[in-house]
């Protein structure tokens, strides 16, 4: 273990574009079905139904909250119904789960998503039951990343001390809370748009190109 990491006792990891490669794009499956909620919700078609869907998710955070916020949308039928997709791009991945099961300490997942989507893709990655806790959106009361509440709320529940805890994530948006907070922060870097919006190397600490070669290599 390279001692830059040798005070870190939690190991803490995005789900989407992180636990799988980008190049599985389970979010285009997700994507069209947003685009479809949203029409059917409001009742609009398909091109206003994308100009809403991004809209919300650049000022909200994700779109659910965007909806939430306008709409009163129901959480729940909203993330059953985007989250109902093929997982078959998905395929196991064990050198991944040696890696990431040598790591010393606990290991957490911290996403944007609900708990039954983020079992499901651990599930079909082969890496299901390798995490001692998940914290999902639904744990967070629905605060997405990269709001500091989300963050306040994954501590409080699981006990972690964050300046001994590490954080994984694509978006570099959401690192900037994790570093405040005291977290060593890793981005990866998968040439996204999105990934990149508000990338600052201040609080950067290491930037990789994808997950399984990185901690293979600690």
């Amino acid at each position: 273990m390279p001692p830059e990491f040798s005070h870190i006792d939690h190991w803490i990891f995005d789900l989407d574009n992180v636990l799988y490669p980008a190049e599985c794009d389970l979010f285009s499956l997700i994507d069209i079905k947003m685009g479809e909620y949203i029409e059917r919700a409001l009742d609009i078609d398909s091109i206003e139904a994308r100009k809403v869907q991004k809209s919300y998710f650049h000022d909200h955070g994700t779109t659910l909250a965007g909806l939430m916020h306008h709409h009163g949308t129901d959480p729940s039928d909203f993330l059953d119904y985007v989250h109902d997709i093929d997982m078959s791009r998905l395929s196991h991945a064990p050198d991944l789960h040696k890696a990431i099961a040598a790591l010393p300490g606990e290991k957490l997942v911290f996403t944007n998503g609900d708990r039954p989507y983020a079992e499901r893709v651990l599930d079909n990655r082969g890496l299901g039951g390798l995490f001692d806790q998940i914290h999902d959106v639904v744990a967070t009361d629905l605060i997405p990343k990269p709001e500091k509440a989300a963050y306040h709320s994954l501590i409080n529940t699981t006990g972690i001390d964050p300046t001994r805890s590490l954080f994984v994530e694509d978006m570099a948006r959401n690192l900037r809370p994790a570093k405040d907070l005291g977290m060593t922060t890793v981005w990866v870097n998968t040439g996204s748009e999105w990934g990149a919006r508000d990338h600052a190397p201040d609080y950067i600490d290491h930037e990789i190109a994808d997950l399984e070669s990185w901690v293979t290599g600690l």
